[in-house]
């Protein structure tokens, strides 16, 4: 069995949930604790699967954006005049509700891609081994709400 870590990073995030029949349709926030798990087969030189610090360096900037910002479906009728009011703090999803579920699916995609291209990287601050692979995000929405998107057990790369 492989070694797994899990580093948290917490955003304060919102959304809208145009389709939904109650008050998730309307703008409202999160305290979110998203989770990377990472794993590697074997432990580096210091005894780590990876520093903490190398998962914090590598996704911190991409995860940045969300905090702080709203995510809306592109084809919610107040996108385009919540994007003129507020810029770049509008995360466009493209047809898609915001859902918690999605955003697990979005940070392990990109997060996963991040800690890849750091893995290759000479110049970075900790070391990151190629063969640490994120295997599971865990997005949180409230203290007692969660969703996850873990890489399907049939996937070769694992």
């Amino acid at each position: 069995m492989p070694y797994r870590i899990c580093k948290t990073i917490e955003i304060e995030n919102g959304h809208m949930l145009a389709r939904h029949p109650d008050n998730c349709r309307f703008p409202h926030g999160h305290s979110r604790k998203v989770e990377l798990v990472l794993e590697a087969d074997e432990l580096d030189a210091n005894g780590m699967v990876c520093d903490f610090k190398a998962v914090k360096e590598a996704v911190s900037g991409y995860l940045d954006q969300f905090d702080h910002a709203l995510c809306i479906n592109t084809e919610d009728p107040m996108f385009e005049t919540l994007r003129q009011a507020y810029g770049e703090r509008v995360i466009p999803f493209e047809m898609t509700e915001p859902t918690t579920e999605v955003l697990a699916k979005t940070f392990f995609d990109s997060c996963g891609k991040l800690l890849a291209e750091y893995s290759s990287r000479t110049d970075a601050a900790y070391h990151l081994a190629r063969g640490v692979r994120l295997v599971r995000v865990r997005v949180w929405e409230t203290s007692s709400s969660w969703a996850e998107f873990e890489k399907p057990s049939s996937d070769p790369s694992r």
